[in-house]
C-alpha cells in the first residue's frame, strides 16, 4: 500500500505548496474541505498545473494522484481516510483551526495502524500545530488522551513561499514563487523517525526559524503593503520601487534583525544576506502581488505574537529601539474599510467605537504594565483622532 496525507484546506498554499511537496513525495493526497465549490473541481479534475515563478522566468509541474472529500457532508470518509493516514497537514487559517480538530481527532482516535500519524500545521503563526493539538485533545476523550501520542505524533512547522493573487480564470492551477522554505520540527517523532518528504528542513530547535521568517518576511511584506496602501500603490512591487517606501522597510527589518541577530545566535551578516533576499523576493514583479490582499485581515496582522507586535514587544522587553515597528503598526491602523476585506472594516468599528485603552488591549493583547503599551496607544489614539 503506497504513503497517504491528508491535507485539510485545498486553496492556493494547501494545493500550491503542501500538495506539490507531497506529491513530489511520493504520497497520494487526500484533500479535506468544506467549500463545495473547490472540493467538486478537485473531485472532477485530475491533474492541475503549479507554476513556479521567478526572475528567471517560470516552470510548471503538473500534480496528480489526489482525491478530494468534502468534511461537511462526509465526516465518516475523512475519519476513515486519517484513520489510515501515514501524514496530516492543514493549510486553512489559523482562526479555522479549531474547526477541523474535531475531525481529525476522530480519525486520531480511530486508528489501529501501528505507526502513529505525523501531525503538521503549515500555517503562517508560531506554534499552529500547538495550537491544533490542544484543540485535538480537547476533542479526545479523557479515557484516551493518555494514549493519544500512540496514534499521532505533533511537529510544529514555519513556511515561506509568497502566493500572489491569482488570475481569475486560473481554476485550480496555482501560480507560486519558486523560492520556498519548510522547515519542522524532527524531536517529537523521536525513535519512530520523520516522514520522508524531501522538501522539509527537519531540524531540532524550530523557534529560530520561525521568528526569522516571521519578523522578516511576513513583516516586510505587511509593512510594504500598509505603506503602499496610504500611498495609493497598486502592486506590492511598485511600493518597493518608491525608495522612500523602499527605506522605510529597511529601517523596519533592521530593528526586527536586532532581536534575531541577539536571541538566536545568528550573525549580522547573515541576518543583513536573509534580509536583502526578502526584499528582492518580495520586489519581484513577476509575482503580481496586490497590495491590499497582502494587507488583508489586519486584526490578525496586529495581534499579540504576529509580526508588528510580537518582535516591537520583545525589543521593548530588552529596551532596544523599535520606532519603525511603531510607525508600520500606525499605517496597519489605518488600513480601513479596504473592499473585499472584512477584518479592515471591523478594525475601523473598533478604532471608532472603543476608548483608546480598550481598542489597544482589543488589538493587540497587550497588558496595560506592558513597556510596549504606551507606544501602541499613543499610535492608537493618534489614529483614532485623525479618523474620525
Amino acid at each position: 500500500m503506497g504513503k497517504k496525507a491528508i491535507q485539510f484546506g485545498g486553496g492556493n498554499i494547501g494545493r500550491g505548496f503542501v500538495a506539490e511537496f507531497l506529491h513530489e513525495a511520493g504520497y497520494e493526497v487526500v484533500f479535506v474541505d468544506v467549500v463545495d465549490k473547490v472540493v467538486e473541481s478537485l473531485q472532477n479534475t485530475k491533474s492541475y498545473d503549479v507554476t513556479e515563478v521567478s526572475e528567471e522566468g517560470e516552470s510548471t509541474k503538473t500534480i496528480t494522484n489526489y482525491r478530494a472529500i468534502n468534511s461537511k457532508h462526509n465526516e465518516s470518509d475523512a475519519i476513515q481516510e486519517i484513520a489510515t493516514a501515514d501524514v496530516v497537514t492543514c493549510a486553512v487559517g489559523p482562526n479555522i483551526l479549531k474547526f477541523i480538530a474535531p475531525v481529525i481527532a476522530k480519525g486520531i482516535d480511530a486508528r489501529t495502524e501501528s505507526k502513529p500519524v505525523a501531525v503538521i500545521a503549515c500555517e503562517n503563526a508560531i506554534g499552529a500545530t500547538d495550537t491544533l493539538h490542544a484543540f485535538i485533545k480537547q476533542n479526545t476523550s479523557s479515557e484516551r488522551v493518555e494514549s493519544l501520542y500512540e496514534r499521532a505524533q505533533f511537529a510544529n512547522s514555519a513556511i515561506d513561499r509568497i502566493v500572489p493573487q491569482q488570475p481569475s480564470n486560473s481554476g485550480l492551477n496555482v501560480r507560486i514563487e519558486k523560492f520556498y522554505e519548510w522547515v519542522v520540527e524532527k524531536t517529537p517523532f523521536g525513535s519512530v523517525g520523520h516522514p520522508d518528504i524531501p522538501a522539509i528542513h527537519w531540524v531540532d530547535n524550530l523557534e529560530p526559524y520561525i521568528e526569522r521568517k516571521l519578523f522578516t518576511v511576513n513583516t516586510g511584506h505587511a509593512t510594504t503593503a500598509y505603506y503602499g496602501h496610504i500611498r495609493g500603490k497598486k502592486m506590492i512591487a511598485d511600493a518597493l520601487d518608491d525608495q522612500e517606501i523602499r527605506g522605510l522597510v529597511h529601517k523596519v527589518l533592521d530593528e526586527t534583525a536586532s532581536l534575531i541577530v541577539s536571541k538566536h545566535d545568528i550573525s549580522e551578516e547573515e541576518q543583513k544576506e536573509y534580509v536583502d533576499k526578502i526584499i528582492s523576493r518580495i520586489s519581484n514583479p513577476y509575482l503580481e502581488d496586490n497590495v491590499d490582499r497582502v494587507g488583508r485581515a489586519p486584526l490578525r496582522k496586529l495581534s499579540r505574537k504576529e509580526r508588528f507586535i510580537g518582535p516591537a514587544s520583545q525589543l521593548a522587553e530588552r529596551g532596544q529601539k523599535y520606532d519603525a515597528l511603531m510607525d508600520a503598526v500606525e499605517m496597519a491602523l489605518r488600513f480601513q474599510n479596504v473592499p473585499g476585506d472584512d477584518e479592515s472594516a471591523e478594525l475601523a468599528s473598533i478604532l471608532k467605537e472603543r476608548s483608546a485603552e480598550d481598542a489597544t488591549g482589543h488589538l493587540t493583547g497587550l497588558e496595560k504594565g506592558h513597556p510596549l503599551y504606551p507606544a501602541v496607544l499613543e499610535r492608537v489614539s493618534k489614529v483614532q483622532q485623525e479618523t474620525k
